[in-house]
């Protein structure tokens, strides 16, 4: 599966990854060793589900912060569909999307990724999910879509086992409407492993360095800003945003992790940076340390 794209300022996206380790190649790991001609159909049946086409839909609640340096969180939904089509991953998760215009083929162990990402950021376009009252009084912000693409190369067959999967990718992102018309450049490593037909696990890493733009919608306040709120004026200026590592897992129900339901899980540790981790709604208002969780249902087919 593709996994670089995911990024994890949300879990729904953390939980994403965990589902798509249901794609990894070889989670027959834990199958006893054939012994007969009856076996050999079972392998060339397992194989061709590998390398088949599978699509994986679920549904997810995260518990996450009301906004970006929140020290306040609330419950939030959140959609989440992964797949490979004739060796085209693709992931819609939560409010972002991106396409694999590389496609895989069977046995290969060497992934190489390229393609499209979309993203629609929420932050603080509503006030009515923001419990800190200065921090509503900065008012909202639109909702931005951002657009970019990303690059990447994924290794199966690691550490534990042939199956195992280490992908390093980096993205980036233009806002062309709402709140912002700046960047954000994201490097993310991300670590997939079966533990058996049932069960998978990975980590995620990634950091954030985003332009002088997108720092002067969310993080600067104007000197009105500051009258209106009671916050001090700040000049937020461009930089590393933040950093995060996570993990995340996820167990079959019914079936194994090639087909049936699945319960998901992850958390992710968030850490501002820079004049971002200054900026009053995250010093005064809120906190630099941010973490998120999330739990979900889902059924691949």
């Amino acid at each position: 599966m593709i996994v670089a794209p995911l990024l994890s300022r949300t879990l729904l996206a953390s939980a994403a990854l965990a589902l798509s380790a249901a794609a990894v190649p070889a989670l027959a790991q834990d199958a006893p060793a054939p012994a007969a001609p009856a076996s050999a159909d079972s392998n060339a049946d397992l194989a061709a589900r590998l390398n088949g086409d599978s699509v994986t839909v679920g549904i997810g609640g995260a518990y996450l912060p009301d906004y970006e340096g929140s020290n306040e969180y609330r419950l939030a939904p959140g959609p989440v569909a992964i797949g490979s089509i004739k060796g085209f991953n693709f992931s819609v998760v939560g409010n972002r999307a991106s396409v694999d215009l590389i496609p895989n083929r069977p046995g290969q162990t060497i992934d190489l990724q390229l393609g499209p990402i979309g993203v629609l950021n929420f932050n603080r376009s509503a006030v009515s999910t923001i419990d800190d009252v200065r921090v509503r009084a900065l008012g909202k912000r639109s909702t931005a879509i951002e657009l970019g693409g990303y690059v990447g190369i994924g290794k199966t067959g690691i550490v534990t086992s042939p199956y195992d999967k280490l992908s390093l990718s980096l993205s980036y992102r233009q806002g062309v409407s709402g709140a912002h018309r700046s960047y954000t450049w994201q490097p993310t490593v991300t670590y997939l492993t079966p533990l058996s037909r049932k069960a998978a696990a990975g980590l995620i890493a990634t950091a954030q360095y985003s332009g002088q733009g997108f720092a002067d919608a969310y993080f600067s306040i104007s000197p009105s800003q500051s009258i209106a709120s009671g916050l001090p004026s700040f000049n937020a200026r461009k930089g590393w945003r933040n950093y995060s590592v996570g993990g995340f897992v996820t167990y079959s129900l019914t079936g194994d992790l090639l087909k049936g339901f699945k319960i998901v899980a992850g958390g992710t540790y968030s850490r501002e940076l820079g004049d971002f981790s200054y900026s009053p709604i995250v010093r005064i208002a809120g906190t630099p340390n941010q973490w998120l969780g999330a739990v979900g249902i889902a059924y691949t087919f």
